[in-house]
Order: C-alpha cells, then structure tokens, then sequence
C-alpha cells in the first residue's frame, strides 16, 4: 500500500505556487486545483506536511494524506505536527 498525499484549493495558480516553492523550481499543472502524489515511503509525506504547516499563511490550500485504504485524514496547522510524529511512530524504517 502507498501513501497518497492530495493537495486542493479554489483558487487558480495556488498549487503551482506552492510546489514550486516546496520543490524550488517551475511547477506547471494541468489541473492546478488538485494536485496527488503517491509515496513508497510514507515518512516521506512529512518534509511536504511540514512545508504546507509552515506556509499555512501565504496559501490557501487544503491538504489530506491517505496512509489506509480509503481512509483520508484532513491535515491542518493544528494537527500537522502530530501527523508527523505519528508517520515516524508507525513506519518506523
């Protein structure tokens, strides 16, 4: 099973914005209101967490991360830090 990571917003041009910061090159989408990515590895889901937590301010983005099959869980300011410790605690390899 892959972890999954869903970015989503309303606002056009958002998206790229922020993965072109979060990667630090030119992002271009097809679909620049929804953006997914699988991940192997799903500790690697917490350098971007830990980017969408600190950028919370400068984008208007929504982020849901899926670690079970169709099991989402909403990432936020609040609980990112927390997500993070979790992904460490249960994958720990």
């Amino acid at each position: 099973m892959y972890a999954r990571i869903c970015l989503y917003t309303e606002k056009k041009g958002e998206l790229g914005k922020f993965l072109s910061k979060f990667y630090n090159t030119t992002f271009h989408l097809y679909d620049d209101l929804k953006w997914e990515k699988m991940y192997q590895n799903p500790v690697e889901l917490a350098e971007i967490i830990g980017t969408f937590i600190d950028n919370s301010d400068d984008f208007e983005i929504n982020m849901w991360i899926c670690l079970d099959k169709n099991v989402f869980i909403y990432v936020s300011p609040h609980n990112g830090d927390e997500i993070i410790k979790y992904l460490y605690e249960r994958f720990p390899w």
